[in-house]
């Protein structure tokens, strides 16, 4: 493309966002976004801004699944790939294990796919101890599948927030969103704290914190975007230290047809108790 051929585009780019966004296009390009959320056949789409995770869990489409069900946990058993931003993550496990720390606690690790994804990268010591949090239903699934798939003993299984206290390593992995407490909530339920928090694939937003509902392949469920600033603002109150961050770059989120929907993002970092 010429210079003068990027001039011509520029303008004609505004007018048909100018048409785009007059009110019968827009109705009509609302109407099919929420017919592709509804019928969503395995992405990860996200509508509605909401100021509470209580709000977005009022507007979940009825008639469906439970959230989180046996349907869910056999779809995720054979998702145990590394994905390209998984690699910062694996890195500050790497450094971990280096130091000696030895147990981790995964909130809502599913049926243990980071375990079986990392293992075949990533060295794991002796005595490693890595137990997943997770709802019922996943846990006795995951439970199931680690009498065969990992017989070495190092996954665990459990629906008790509580047994993250003393651990050496607590990892969340995409998971923080879903979960109606804030991290620092379920931090200030722990009567040891972890030494070390990993954190991976984490929505926020430059500056306000809102709630969504995201449309996965078998259900719906309330969604947190956090605010940046507020988010690093509750871990050093907690207590941590912030060593490292991280932008996905390759995991996009939108919430489209609301106010800075365009300007939300995925993150990660590394953080050490004081």
């Amino acid at each position: 493309m010429t210079v003068a051929d990027a001039s011509h585009a520029v303008p004609f780019l505004g007018w048909l966002k100018t048409l785009l966004d007059l009110p019968p296009l827009l109705q009509w390009r609302k109407w099919v976004y929420r017919r592709q959320f509804l019928d969503n056949p395995g992405d990860s789409l996200f509508m509605g801004r909401y100021t509470s995770f209580e709000a977005a869990s009022a507007h979940l489409p009825s008639g469906l699944p439970e959230p989180i069900g046996d349907e869910i946990a056999l779809g995720l058993e054979r998702s145990t790939q590394v994905r390209p931003d998984d690699y910062p993550l694996l890195f500050w496990l790497g450094r971990s294990f280096d130091i000696g720390l030895r147990t981790v606690f995964e909130l809502g690790g599913h049926v243990g796919i980071k375990y079986y994804a990392f293992r075949r990268v990533l060295p794991l010591p002796d005595g490693l101890r890595w137990t997943v949090w997770d709802l019922p239903p996943v846990v006795q699934r995951g439970t199931e599948l680690a009498v065969t798939r990992a017989p070495e003993g190092m996954l665990r299984f459990t629906v008790d927030l509580e047994d993250a206290s003393a651990s050496d390593i607590l990892l969340a992995s995409g998971s923080l969103p879903y979960f109606p407490e804030r991290l620092i909530d379920i931090l200030r339920g722990m009567p040891v704290k972890p030494r070390r928090i990993l954190l991976n694939a984490i929505a926020v937003h430059p500056s306000e914190t809102f709630y969504t509902v995201n449309s996965l392949t078998l259900a719906f469920r309330a969604y947190r975007i956090q605010a940046w600033e507020e988010l690093q603002a509750e871990l050093d109150a907690a207590g941590y230290m912030r060593r490292d961050v991280w932008r996905n770059e390759g995991n996009a989120i939108r919430v489209p047809f609301e106010r800075d929907g365009d300007q939300v993002y995925y993150v990660g970092g590394c953080y050490d108790l004081r």
